[in-house]
C-alpha cells in the first residue's frame, strides 16, 4: 500500500530556538525565501549567533539538474554559467528552500523538492527508474533498534528506500557504539534515535521522519504502527528486548506489514511476508506460539534462551556462540563488528527496496557468510613483502 507523505518538516512560524533546544534538536527547518515569513526567518537567522555557517552550492546544483534532465543537450547553445543563470532567474537567493539545521549551526541552500529529489537519486538509474523511485519516496518505514537498525535507516533513506520513517529506540550513544555507529565523540550520550534522524535530514532535508526516544513500549506500540491511513508499509526489527521482537511482529502480522532482520552475524537476513501471509507463525515457527505477554518479565538466563530460539544457535559463527557464555562475565556485551553491520544495511535495503516494489520475495532466512564466500587459505601465505 501507499500513502500520501507530506513533503517535508516546513512549520507554519519560524521562532528562532535557545541554545539548548537547538542542540537537542533533530528536526530542520525548510524556509521558502518567496514567501514575506520565511524570508523574514531567514533573514532572522542571518543576524543570530546561532548561525555558524551558511553553505550555498546552488549553481553547482542546479548545473547538475540541467545536466540530468538533458544529458545529451544540457545547455543547448548556452554555456553552462548562462543557463545556470538563467534557471536561478534575477534572484538567486530565492530560488529553491533554504535548511536551517539548529543542531549543527548550519544553513543550507538546496533545489526545490522534485529537483532535489531528482538529481540526488539521478545515479540510481536504471538499476531504479524514476517511476520507480517515486514509488518508494511514497512509503514509510519503520525502525526498531538503532544500533544496527540505524545503518540500516540511514541507507534505506540514501538509497530513497522510503520518503518517511518512524524511528524508535530509548538508547543513547556510548563510546563502545564508535566500533558501528556512524558517529563522533561530540554525540557521546546523545540519543541513537535523534541522531540517527539528524543523519538522515542533512542528506536529504524532505524526508519525513517521526522520533519515539522511549523506544517501542505497550503504551505507544500502536501509535509507533500508525492509523490504517499512515501506517507503515514495512518493519525492521533490530532490537534484543523480546517482548519488543514478540509485540512488534503481532502487530505487523494483524495489520500485514512484512518484517526484515538481520541478526549481524554471519549476514543472516530474515524475512517475514505478514503482507501475503497473515496467518504465517511468529519467527518461521521457531518461537512456537509465544506471544508477547509470555516473554514481557524473564530474566537474563531466559532472554538468552529466547533470543537463541530465534536466531538459531545452530547458525551462530564460532566467535558469537563462545560469547553465549562470556556476556556479562568476561565480555560486556554481544560482539558486533562495523562490516557485519554494514553488510547487514545492505542486505536490509535491497530486500526493502524489492518487496516495496512488487518482487515476489518468499518468507525465509539467507545467510550471506563472508568467511565461506571468501574462505582463507588452508596453508597461511607468506606474509606482504617476504621473500621466498
Amino acid at each position: 500500500m501507499t500513502h500520501p507523505l507530506p513533503s517535508g518538516p516546513e512549520p507554519d512560524h519560524f521562532v528562532l530556538p535557545s541554545p539548548r533546544q537547538a542542540s537537542e534538536s533533530f528536526r530542520p527547518v525548510l524556509l521558502d525565501p518567496s514567501q514575506p515569513a520565511d524570508a523574514a526567518a531567514l533573514a532572522a537567522l542571518r543576524a543570530s549567533p546561532l548561525l555558524r555557517e551558511v553553505h550555498d552550492r546552488i549553481e553547482d546544483q542546479v548545473e547538475e539538474l540541467l545536466r540530468c534532465l538533458a544529458p545529451q543537450d544540457a545547455f543547448g547553445t548556452r554555456s553552462p554559467s548562462r543557463a545556470v543563470a538563467d534557471t536561478l532567474g534575477p534572484h538567486p537567493d530565492a530560488y529553491g528552500r533554504w535548511v536551517w539545521y539548529p543542531w549543527s549551526g548550519r544553513l543550507v541552500h538546496v533545489l526545490p523538492e522534485a529537483e532535489f529529489r531528482l538529481v540526488r537519486t539521478d545515479r540510481n538509474r536504471d538499476k531504479i527508474t524514476r517511476e520507480e523511485q517515486q514509488s518508494l519516496l511514497r512509503r514509510r518505514i519503520g525502525v526498531i533498534g538503532l544500533s544496527v537498525g540505524s545503518s540500516a535507516a540511514l541507507t534505506c533513506a540514501m538509497e530513497g528506500v522510503g520518503g518517511a520513517f518512524r524511528l524508535a529506540d530509548f538508547d543513547r550513544l556510548g563510546l563502545s557504539n564508535l566500533n558501528r555507529l556512524r558517529s563522533g565523540v561530540h554525540e557521546l550520550g546523545l540519543e541513537k534515535s535523534v541522531l540517527c534522524a539528524r543523519r538522515m535530514y542533512e542528506l536529504d532535508p524532505y524526508l519525513d521522519v517521526e522520533v519515539h526516544r522511549s523506544g517501542v513500549n505497550e503504551e505507544n506500540i500502536e501509535e509507533f504502527f500508525g492509523d490504517p491511513a499512515h501506517g507503515l508499509d514495512l518493519l525492521i526489527e533490530e532490537c534484543d528486548t523480546p517482548w519488543v521482537k514478540v509485540a512488534a511482529r503481532e502487530y505487523a502480522r494483524s495489520r500485514r506489514v512484512p518484517v526484515l532482520m538481520d541478526t549481524n552475524d554471519r549476514g543472516l537476513l530474515d524475512i517475514e511476508r505478514f503482507d501475503i501471509e497473515p496467518d504465517r507463525p511468529l519467527f518461521h515457527g521457531r518461537t512456537g506460539t509465544t506471544t508477547a505477554a509470555d516473554v514481557l518479565d524473564l530474566d537474563r538466563e531466559a532472554t538468552i534462551r529466547f533470543l537463541l530460539a530465534v536466531v538459531d544457535e545452530q547458525r551462530l559463527s564460532p566467535a558469537m556462540s563462545d560469547a553465549l557464555t562470556r556476556v556479562g562475565r568476561t565480555l560486556s556485551s554481544w560482539p558486533q563488528l562495523a562490516s557485519g553491520v554494514m553488510l547487514g544495511a545492505a542486505l536490509v535495503t535491497d530486500t526493502a527496496r524489492r518487496i516495496l516494489l512488487g518482487e515476489p520475495l518468499p518468507s525465509g532466512r539467507h545467510s550471506v557468510d563472508l568467511d565461506a564466500l571468501v574462505p582463507a587459505r588452508a596453508t597461511p601465505a607468506a606474509p606482504h613483502g617476504a621473500v621466498l
